[in-house]
């Protein structure tokens, strides 16, 4: 069948592109300037004992062997150890990981659904006073960086009005409650980066579809606008909107590294800088292709929920 071939065509690129990322995740951590194992031991560390440690983390290996011995670890689910202290990095990741996901859901529960309504009371409203109130407020929006967004929650909501904690405290066994009180402000500012984005992307697909003739039929008929924009304009605008709601959401879970530090969340994010900071290059792999193969299968589920929705994508010319 011809969406089956497609579909299959699209994971073999996905996992293609996947390893081409892994080997450039690679390289670029061994170009990097310095000497883990002199980070580790200090200024003060002998040559003999440099040596040493080098030869005991496999540093001495040419660089094509230790690529396959990360890659066929990573294949077996081993990500290595942590130089820094000595942590098994896949149970490391695994807690932290877990805290990503959850501040990235609630941030899509609440950024997705908003942002289609929006989109839709813009197109229905289109060049009135919503339209525009809703639009300039997305572009103000857009034109922030996270960062500027975050201090500004903290400023406001935690050091002023003091009902959300600045710093973004989550533990095993932290009451659910308390929990969301916790990723309030994160999750506040992880929405209003990505909430415009898809709201302008919502409202553009809608209006081109708005200009096709069987719109035009629609309203002949009588029907109101909202009925046109539900019944007729939203499932066939379906295709873009997924598109950019998977991109978006790829963003939350690989663009919160920025996020997590300003809040000091204990997420995958801040887990990559500490260790940035420590030049232990095998966690920053292990982050950096976790990050890669979480953007790479979303993309692909929008590819394919693409192809699903519009036919012709399935009868390329």
């Amino acid at each position: 069948m011809p969406v089956l071939r497609l579909i299959a065509q699209r994971l073999a690129l996905g996992v293609l592109l996947l390893f081409a990322v892994s080997v450039l995740i690679f390289a670029g951590t061994e170009i990097l300037p310095g000497d883990v194992a002199q980070s580790i031991l200090g200024q003060a560390a002998t040559p003999q004992a440099l040596e040493n440690l080098r030869e005991e983390m496999g540093l001495n290996q040419p660089a094509i062997v230790r690529y396959f011995q990360w890659l066929g670890g990573v294949l077996t689910g081993d990500l290595g150890t942590a130089l820094s202290n000595r942590q098994d990095i896949a149970e490391s990741i695994g807690r932290r990981l877990g805290n990503t996901l959850f501040l990235a859901f609630w941030a899509a529960a609440v950024s997705v659904p908003l942002a289609i309504l929006l989109g839709l009371l813009a197109v229905r409203y289109r060049n009135g006073l919503i339209d525009k109130a809703i639009s300039g407020t997305a572009l103000a929006s857009t034109s922030l960086p996270e960062f500027f967004i975050g201090y500004v929650l903290i400023f406001f909501f935690a050091v002023k009005l003091g009902w959300f904690p600045s710093v973004s405290t989550v533990y095993d066994g932290m009451p659910f409650v308390d929990r969301m009180r916790g990723i309030a402000l994160p999750a506040a500012a992880l929405t209003l980066v990505v909430l415009a984005h898809m709201m302008r992307m919502t409202r553009a697909a809608i209006l081109n579809v708005m200009q096709s003739a069987y719109i035009e039929t629609a309203e002949l008929k009588g029907l109101s606008q909202f009925d046109i924009i539900r019944r007729h304009a939203l499932p066939n605008a379906i295709a873009p909107i997924v598109n950019v709601v998977m991109l978006n959401l790829a963003f939350l879970v690989v663009g919160v590294v920025v996020v997590e530090v300003i809040f000091v969340y204990p997420g995958m994010g801040q887990y990559l800088v500490d260790h940035v900071s420590k030049r232990d290059v095998p966690v920053v792999q292990a982050v950096g292709l976790i990050f890669a193969t979480v953007y790479i299968v979303l993309n692909m589920i929008a590819d394919i929920a693409a192809i699903l929705a519009n036919p012709r994508l399935r009868h390329p010319r």
